[in-house]
């Protein structure tokens, strides 16, 4: 008997169609979690407080002000920004207000940040008192900026050189709180983020607003994020930087109370923070974890009110999952994304078959970057763009789609990273058989040694395991007979007299043999990216024949 077929023209739903847009996320926070706190330091040292309900009537005034500028639909609005209350009403008032709320990166190299404001169009620039001498050492080279907006109270406004600089508080405080929200389509930009342009010129990725809040619905379940109206959680990861994982908009369904940190990303700084607002949920990169880790052994304290610490940017060390757990009783959950991906991609939350596992079999666990939340899928291929097996041993370049990913850059032709409805990421990976993945490598950072693959970023995690280093990075340096050996540079904690051999003995049951660093040099720092990452396009210059000169 043959199938039935389909009729040709489909039978719909007869539902309502109501646009996602931010400003509904607002609406909603505002009607169902107005007492919901947010909790600020700000650049002038003091913590600020205030409600939702508070938040959205300034968001409001905000938008008032933006018209009155003159600002129309998708024109660009720039903000130079910490994570703060402040910072909170623009992601509202602008893409509420439907203007594109362009998050800058303050980290990036000058010459990136002229390239970013101009290729952009940045009408108004809204500034943090911290990042004014910045934009003042650029302002002539971004002309096109018709204003800048100061974050402060009146008393506190700078003399400064930018032209047409302003104050946030003075402008808010003649404007109205009472503004209808406009409808519009929803696939309109909402927000865009630069990647951090290690190689060339940043690329724009541009937001819409239907998948801004998908985003948000995504990842805020007991699978992704886990932030609910109980939650009080504390973004380290910057509103500057995709969007701050999506937080601030996913706080807003939720009711979680936010605690954002200002400039005080040390660990002295957050752990006040913490202590104070009885914070459960902490989201940013390795690097300040470590941080706080440090400041809490040197202090003797335990970070009581923890739960979860949500590290994403780069790969943890099974030291750092341990330290979390052991001594904090902190649940530690990877979680991969990039710019391109709004960002969350995958999240090792906590699962049900993770109850019984013998504790390091858990750790070895964690320390996947997850699996991917609903909405986004995932593949790895060959050279050939063919399908390899989730098997937890195949290793290929990793794709990615859903309506949260990127379809093309703004403003920019290539297409080299665009493969039948896929994204390549760029990342080297296994899935396995529970469609964990686990990112083994950039494409760019894999060693390749006598055929076989060492994944530089397993290798500095077990480095950085030992108590003595401080942070390690490995990099492919030429080898005459196996093409290419990894090379350890590494940092010592102050006052560590750490050797070669020393390194070499503590790496040797934690790896396989050969993978085992052919040289390791100490040095003084290591570089970053703008975004915390470590910064290898100039080490692998310097070093690619340091093996071939040794000889």
């Amino acid at each position: 008997m043959s199938g039935q077929s389909l009729p040709s023209k489909p039978l719909l739903g007869q539902m309502m169609e109501r646009p996602l847009l931010v400003s509904t996320l607002l609406e909603h926070a505002e009607t169902t979690h107005a007492t919901s706190e947010i909790v600020s330091r700000r650049c002038e040292g003091d913590i600020h407080r205030y409600t939702i309900k508070d938040a959205a009537s300034r968001a409001r005034k905000l938008a008032n002000l933006l018209s009155r500028f003159g600002v129309q639909q998708g024109d660009r609005v720039a903000t130079l920004a910490w994570n703060g209350y402040r910072h909170w009403e623009l992601y509202y008032g602008v893409s509420g207000f439907g203007a594109v709320l362009h998050t800058i990166n303050p980290r990036l190299f000058a010459e990136q940040l002229v390239y970013i404001v101009n290729h952009a169009e940045d009408r108004f620039i809204f500034v943090d008192l911290t990042f004014v001498p910045l934009l003042e050492s650029i302002k002539d080279q971004i002309s096109r900026v018709e204003g800048f907006v100061i974050l402060c109270d009146e008393d506190k406004m700078p003399e400064t050189s930018l032209p047409n600089a302003l104050c946030y508080e003075t402008l808010l405080a003649n404007e109205p709180d009472d503004f209808v929200w406009p409808e519009f389509d929803e696939r309109s930009a909402a927000s865009m983020c630069y990647t951090s342009g290690t190689t060339g010129n940043p690329k724009g990725v541009l937001y819409s607003h239907r998948s801004t809040v998908i985003h948000a619905m995504a990842s805020i379940g007991e699978e992704a994020l886990g932030l609910a109206s109980t939650s009080c959680f504390l973004p380290v990861v910057p509103m500057f930087h995709v969007n701050a994982w999506g937080t601030p908009y996913s706080a807003a369904i939720t009711g979680a109370k936010q605690v954002f940190p200002g400039p005080g990303m040390d660990g002295a700084s957050l752990w006040e923070l913490i202590d104070a607002e009885q914070v459960d949920l902490l989201l940013g990169v390795p690097t300040v974890w470590l941080m706080l880790l440090n400041h809490m052994d040197s202090i003797g304290k335990k970070l009581e009110s923890v739960q979860n610490v949500v590290v994403g940017g780069s790969a943890a060390p099974l030291s750092m999952i341990r330290d979390f757990q052991e001594k904090h009783d902190a649940f530690l959950i990877h979680a991969w994304g990039m710019t391109e991906m709004s960002p969350i991609g995958t999240v090792n939350a906590h699962s049900i078959h993770m109850e019984s596992m013998p504790l390091e079999e858990r750790y070895r666990l964690q320390a996947k970057q997850g699996r991917p939340v609903y909405g986004v899928e995932m593949k790895i291929v060959d050279d050939d763009n063919r399908e390899l097996p989730r098997d937890g041993e195949a290793r290929g370049r990793l794709l990615v789609r859903g309506p949260w990913i990127i379809s093309g850059y703004y403003n920019n032709d290539d297409r080299s990273s665009f493969i039948d409805g896929w994204f390549d990421t760029g990342d080297v990976a296994t899935i396995d058989e529970n469609n964990y993945l686990t990112i083994v490598d950039r494409s760019k950072d894999v060693i390749k040694s006598g055929g076989e693959w060492i994944s530089s970023i397993d290798l500095e995690n077990a480095a950085v395991g030992h108590p003595e280093l401080s942070e390690c990075c490995v990099i492919a340096a030429r080898h005459e007979k196996w093409s290419e050996r990894p090379v350890l540079l590494a940092t010592r904690q102050e006052g560590s007299q750490i050797s070669e051999a020393d390194v070499l003995r503590y790496l040797e049951d934690k790896v396989a043999k050969w993978w085992l660093p052919d040289a390791i040099v100490f040095v003084e720092s290591l570089p970053h990216t703008a975004t915390g990452k470590l910064l290898k396009v100039d080490l692998r210059k310097t070093y690619e024949n340091y093996l071939l000169e040794k000889a």
